[in-house]
């Protein structure tokens, strides 16, 4: 058994946890040990943007499953998440969205008048090393390099036109004043290679001597003394280790493994902690619920031969390496997911409820089911669905996975919105801009017509969005799990910072949001409440 000991540990190295280490070191007279269950972000697969089509192994990813899905066929869904430095942002597609400034708004609606869009605005511009944008809403001088995508397919491009010819506006920034309407994706890379939290901010402060990271580092229990967090257990290549923190312990594992590290902590409801024979130190009911995913309803189309599916067959694969070290351009450089669209399922709504991306691939069932010959995809998600799910122990043993559960569907009313936007997808192939592509609908195929025959179609082929959230929410109420600065109730010492606090799922994807809490989460540590970022700062 090792001892270490620091001001502050930070479990979890992804979106917010890299961000929250980067900005507590900038003090040179704090300590600060990042600690990463996964390992280095060294494969050459990390940085080359397509190459996250082939992360999906253990090496790099929990490997997590669903517990079985009632209005899904009892499917056990495969429910992946970044495991190495960088976390999912090392894996991810890179698509750089930060939501409706609605989602922030009900935010402080809710009890966390310092989470509005105008509270947390500056920290999203904090956060952002925007290549082209440069204004009230962006900010060219944070560390997150943003950025256009090195090209797009004559599939992405049509699919902005086929929404235009619907009636679509063109939107040139969805992070901008306006999401409403179609364009292009910004994302997270840099030189055409990938941007993750990782490389945004560890790169960088890695050789400051006080930040000491360790990898393969799974983190196993919070060790709380006379109501105060003091350090973490933990394994270290297999081996047992404590390190004690003299200020705090913050948790940035995500919305999965935050509560389940809190409830293995005897942290959280107690009825269920007691049944699983884990000690209870602080009952606290709202850990690991009020759990929240975007849930994916696709449709794929046969096309003609503009596709990137041979982009990886061995001597296409080959010539697109050459391109891409020579000129940084090609397949390569693709996020795969290139435009996108947000529109409204009825007028009534106050913001975009339904996105849509445009994928020119076939990518079914996470890109694991292979189709020969050229396609497309258009994934379509209720952006704000009313389901409500959780996250829970199976056993009080640290090793087992635990029980996730998104609760897909069990509302009617995500029923509605999901059948509304695989609808409109079907609109978008049947433009006049997709007749020179589009051979014919594969999934689900012309004879799927009624809804009935379209609902057993999403209980057999929907999937995860890859955005869960909410499981450790930030408010007033008695479920609530931490306040707005995220310090967690009724535990001095210990706060929880990243996508796990967020009261409601946002309109669009997580990634930058998450960074966005993990820059304001370090700033109320060194800080306290104030919200606002000093000037000398903010560089």
């Amino acid at each position: 058994m090792t001892s270490n000991t620091y001001d502050y540990i930070v479990v979890g190295a992804g979106a917010a946890g890299c961000a929250v280490a980067h900005r507590l070191t900038e003090d040179p007279d704090v300590s600060v040990l990042l600690l990463e269950a996964g390992g280095r972000d060294s494969s050459f697969l990390v940085h080359i943007p397509v190459g996250f089509t082939k992360l999906t192994g253990p090496k790099v990813n929990w490997g997590y499953e669903t517990v079985p899905q009632a209005q899904l066929n009892n499917r056990e869904m495969w429910y992946p998440q970044g495991r190495l430095l960088g976390g999912s942002t090392s894996i991810n597609a890179m698509i750089y969205i930060r939501g409706n400034r609605h989602d922030y708004d009900r935010w402080a609606e809710l009890g966390n008048h310092e989470w509005g869009f105008e509270q947390v605005l500056p920290f999203f511009r904090r956060a952002e090393h925007n290549e082209r944008l440069n204004d009230e809403y962006h900010s060219s001088n944070g560390a997150m390099n943003v950025t256009e995508q090195v090209s797009h397919n004559e599939l992405s491009k049509a699919f902005v036109r086929a929404a235009q010819e619907l009636g679509l506006p063109f939107t040139p920034d969805f992070n901008g004043a306006v999401q409403d309407g179609v364009g292009y994706y910004d994302v997270t890379q840099k030189r055409a290679r990938r941007e993750s939290a990782a490389t945004a901010y560890l790169r960088s402060a890695r050789d400051r001597r006080n930040l000491t990271i360790h990898t393969h580092a799974l983190a196993t229990k919070v060790i709380v003394e006379n109501g105060r967090a003091t350090g973490i257990e933990y394994t270290h290549d297999g081996e047992p280790a404590t390190a004690r923190a003299n200020r705090e312990v913050v948790l940035s594992g995500g919305a999965v493994n935050t509560p389940r590290l809190l409830l293995l902590s005897g942290i959280g409801p107690g009825d269920e902690l007691r049944a699983l024979g884990v000690p209870v130190v602080h009952d606290l009911p709202g850990v690991g619920k009020n759990f929240q995913d975007h849930m994916d309803v696709y449709l794929t189309a046969e096309t003609t031969d503009v596709s990137y599916n041979r982009s990886d067959r061995p001597v296409p694969a080959a010539l697109s390496m050459i391109q891409y070290l020579l000129y940084r351009t090609g397949p390569i450089t693709a996020s795969v997911c290139e435009a996108g669209m947000f529109v409204r399922s009825s007028e009534a709504v106050e913001a975009p409820d339904i996105q849509m991306h445009c994928l020119p691939a076939y990518v079914i069932d996470h890109g694991r089911l292979r189709v020969k010959g050229h396609g497309m995809t258009i994934n379509t998600c209720n952006l704000r669905p009313k389901s409500i799910g959780s996250v829970t122990l199976r056993s009080s043993d640290p090793s087992v996975p635990p029980a996730i559960d998104p609760a897909f569907l069990t509302d009617p009313y995500d029923w509605k919105i999901s059948l509304e936007g695989f609808k409109w997808g079907r609109e978008m192939l049947a433009t006049k801009a997709y007749a020179p592509y589009i051979k014919k609908e594969h999934m689900p195929g012309k004879d799927v017509r009624t809804d009935k025959e379209i609902r057993e179609y999403v209980k057999q082929w929907s999937k995860t969005d890859y955005h869960p959230v909410g499981s450790c929410k930030m408010g007033e109420d008695e479920m609530a799990v931490v306040d707005q600065q995220l310090r967690v109730r009724g535990v001095e010492g210990l706060r929880v910072v990243d996508a796990s606090i967020m009261p409601t799922l946002i309109s669009g994807n997580t990634q930058a949001t998450s960074i966005m809490i993990g820059e304001k989460g370090a700033h109320h540590i060194r800080h306290g409440a104030s919200s606002a970022i000093p000037a000398a700062e903010y560089v």
